[in-house]
C-alpha cells in the first residue's frame, strides 16, 4: 500500500487563508460575498463530510480494492506516466459522475446539498454530501478494474477536489483565453452553479472543461445573462440536517405515494430532478426550451 498523504486535511489552512483573502477582496469590489449564516452552513457541512469521509472512505477503499485484487485485467505500475493516464481517467470519471448526479435524482439527493446555497464564495466549495460517498464511488470501478492501484485513484480524487475548491468564487472575472478554452474555471463553474434556466445542468466538468465541450453540456458565461445562484426552488434553510437530508425525504415521499406503479416508483429514483409520473414536472432542458423561446418571441416582436 503506497503512502500518500492525505493532502484534504493538509489544506484546510490554506482554504481558512483563502476564504479570509476573499472576504477581503469581495468588500473592496462591493460583491455580495459572505453572509454568517450561509458560510457556517456550508462549513457545517463540509465537517460533516470529513467526518463521515472516515467511514465511507473505508467502504471506497474495500470496493476498490476488491476489484483490483480479483479482477484487474492488467496492473498498472505506479509511476509518472500512470498518473498523467489517471489523471485524464479520473477527470473523465469525474464528469460522468457530476453530469449524472443532474441527471438521475439518486444522486442528485446528495448532490444537491453542494447548490443549495444562494451565494457563491470559497465557503461554497465546503458544502459537500454526507451522503454521495458512500455510493458515488461507482463512477470510479473501472479504474481499478484496468489496473490503477486504489491509493493511487484516492489521490487524484483528492486533487481534483483541490482543484475546484478555487473556482468557487466571483473575485476572479476570466482567466486567459488559452486557460478558459482548456480548464475549469470560476467563470465555467459559476454557470454550473446557476438557476437560470440558460445554466442549467451545464459545464459539468473537474478539473478539465473539454469534456463538457466533447459532450455538449458546455455553456460560458454571459455578460448580459447574470447567474442567479442556488436552486430552481430554494429550500430557505441554514440547517445542516435539513440540508443534507431534504432532498432524500421529498425523494422518497415521492417513491412512497399511493396509486401508483411500480414502474412510476422506480423512476422517481432515476428520472432527472423534476420528473412527474403524470407528466406535471418539468425538467431541466423544459425550463431551458420555454426561456429559449421567450427569448426568440421577444426579439421577433420587440413591442412586447
Amino acid at each position: 500500500m503506497p503512502d500518500f498523504p492525505n493532502i484534504i486535511h493538509f489544506a484546510i489552512p490554506v482554504f481558512i487563508l483563502a476564504m479570509a483573502l476573499e472576504l477581503y477582496v469581495t468588500t473592496k469590489q462591493n460583491l455580495k460575498g459572505y453572509q454568517a449564516k450561509d458560510a457556517l452552513s456550508s462549513i457545517a457541512m463540509g465537517i460533516g463530510n470529513v467526518l463521515l469521509g472516515f467511514i465511507s472512505k473505508g467502504i471506497v477503499l474495500m470496493g476498490l480494492f476488491y476489484i483490483y485484487n480479483h479482477f484487474r485485467i492488467m496492473t498498472i505500475p505506479i509511476t509518472w506516466w500512470s498518473f498523467v493516464l489517471l489523471f485524464f481517467a479520473d477527470d473523465f470519471s469525474y464528469y460522468w459522475f457530476h453530469r449524472i448526479s443532474h441527471e438521475c435524482r439518486l444522486f442528485w439527493a446528495s448532490h444537491v446539498v453542494h447548490h443549495s446555497s444562494e451565494l457563491y464564495n470559497l465557503s461554497t466549495a465546503l458544502r459537500q454530501t454526507w451522503s454521495g460517498g458512500f455510493y458515488s464511488f461507482v463512477f470510479w470501478l473501472w479504474l481499478p478494474l484496468i489496473g490503477f492501484h486504489p491509493a493511487m485513484i484516492l489521490l487524484q480524487m483528492s486533487i481534483s477536489l483541490l482543484y475546484q475548491f478555487w473556482i468557487h468564487t466571483e473575485a476572479i472575472n476570466k482567466m486567459p483565453n488559452w486557460f478558459e478554452a482548456i480548464m475549469n474555471t470560476p467563470s465555467h463553474h459559476r454557470v454550473h452553479h446557476g438557476s437560470n434556466p440558460l445554466y442549467l445542468d451545464r459545464n459539468h466538468a473537474g478539473i478539465l472543461i473539454i469534456w463538457d465541450k466533447l459532450f455538449g453540456t458546455f455553456q460560458p458565461e454571459l455578460e448580459d445573462e447574470k447567474v442567479t445562484y442556488g436552486l430552481v426552488k430554494n429550500i430557505h434553510t441554514y440547517n445542516p440536517f435539513k440540508i443534507a437530508f431534504l432532498e432524500w425525504f421529498q425523494m422518497f415521499k415521492d417513491f412512497f405515494q399511493t396509486k401508483i406503479s411500480l414502474r412510476s416508483r422506480i423512476l422517481y429514483l432515476l428520472k432527472p430532478p423534476g420528473w412527474r409520473h403524470d407528466g406535471s414536472g418539468k425538467l431541466s432542458d423544459d425550463l431551458r426550451t420555454e426561456w429559449l423561446n421567450s427569448k426568440t418571441f421577444l426579439v421577433q416582436d420587440p413591442k412586447k
